[in-house]
């Protein structure tokens, strides 16, 4: 599992190449700047928002998920 920081992280550079992206699409719909930036823009703060409690929900299902194994070691030389 993830750690909070490690999630935050990737949730960020995933959503810098989206606004990227949704910037240059928008661009060449529009024409403006703009336009596809104020769009770009709020897909982005959608989209990171519904990542990060996607990514937090699936968190806790344990479906699909290997349990780790648990070892158990025994002292043997322990006086009983």
């Amino acid at each position: 599992m993830d750690t909070t920081k490690r999630l935050i992280i990737k949730s960020v550079t995933w959503q810098v190449a989206g606004l990227i992206t949704m910037t240059a699409i928008g661009f060449v719909f529009t024409g403006s700047l703009a336009a596809s930036s104020g769009i770009a823009v709020a897909g982005s703060v959608a989209g990171f928002i519904s990542y990060i409690l996607h990514e937090m929900v699936w968190s806790k299902v344990g479906w699909g998920q290997r349990l780790k194994e648990v070892s158990i070691q025994l002292d043997h030389n322990s006086d009983m």
